[in-house]
């Protein structure tokens, strides 16, 4: 579950839905037959509270990651050191399929050491800027068929793309870009027919959030004061501008 002292605290509906996933996978694993999985995916989205959902997937593997601790409660994860991330065990989610549809991981999620996931003629988005990982490297396995699949990485992460492409492709542009000592290695596999399969780079919320406060507080000690006295120039002209007899004068000065 998310963190035992919070079971009153409200959901919100990414736990839901991150819980609604671990189910799914259940019922395609043969972990839970179609009766007990609907009964299930009634309760939550029935349930109001972190402590509702717990018992939900309490007996599945990833059932105790399927919900995010509350904000008030854990660091963002752009606060968290890379040691932190890597937690060891299975992941919240095998893999994703999308047919003439589309599917989304991200948000606070596990990673597992091997994420397959299928595209055709839809499309989906791994994103990882908020992600766990269950290893130190993890391979993420795309086949998109007549359909794509973006895969959102935070700065600092080494991607290694061995995809490839018949008639597609594989984005290549952050393949080999060294990572940050400690950080996990993100492999990208898989095979794109007449689709494609991209990787972006992205900072996280709460980086963009911090980077945009720093530049701000630059800003103000650097030269602010500097940048409102040519503010106020602008607003005041300079003396003699509207005198009417200015031209005049230069025209006799041999201006």
């Amino acid at each position: 579950m998310t963190d035992d002292t919070a079971p009153d605290l409200r959901a919100s509906d990414a736990d839901r839905e991150r819980v609604a996933e671990v189910l799914r996978d259940a019922l395609a694993e043969g972990r839970l037959d179609m009766t007990e999985f609907e009964e299930r995916l009634d309760a939550t989205y029935r349930a109001r509270t972190y402590g509702e959902l717990a018992p939900i997937t309490r007996d599945l593997p990833a059932g105790s990651a399927a919900v995010a601790p509350p904000v008030s409660l854990r660091k963002d994860a752009g606060e968290r050191g890379w040691a932190d991330r890597i937690v060891g065990g299975e992941g919240s989610s095998a893999g994703a399929v999308a047919v003439m549809s589309g599917f989304q991981r991200k948000g606070r999620w596990t990673v597992p050491r091997k994420f397959t996931c299928f595209a055709f003629w839809g499309g989906g988005e791994i994103d990882l800027r908020e992600a766990d990982f269950a290893g130190r490297e993890v391979e993420i396995n795309c086949v998109a068929i007549m359909g794509g699949v973006e895969i959102v990485v935070p700065p600092g992460v080494e991607v290694v793309v061995r995809g490839v492409g018949i008639m597609g492709g594989f984005d290549q542009r952050e393949d080999g870009v060294p990572g940050d000592p400690g950080a996990p290695r993100v492999v990208v596999t898989g095979l794109a027919f007449w689709g494609g399969v991209g990787v972006e780079r992205k900072a996280t919320r709460a980086e963009r959030q911090r980077l945009r406060e720093e530049r701000r507080r630059e800003r103000l000690e650097g030269g602010g004061g500097g940048h409102r006295e040519l503010d106020g120039s602008r607003h005041e002209p300079p003396a003699g501008l509207h005198d009417p007899h200015r031209r005049r004068r230069q025209n006799e000065a041999g201006y």
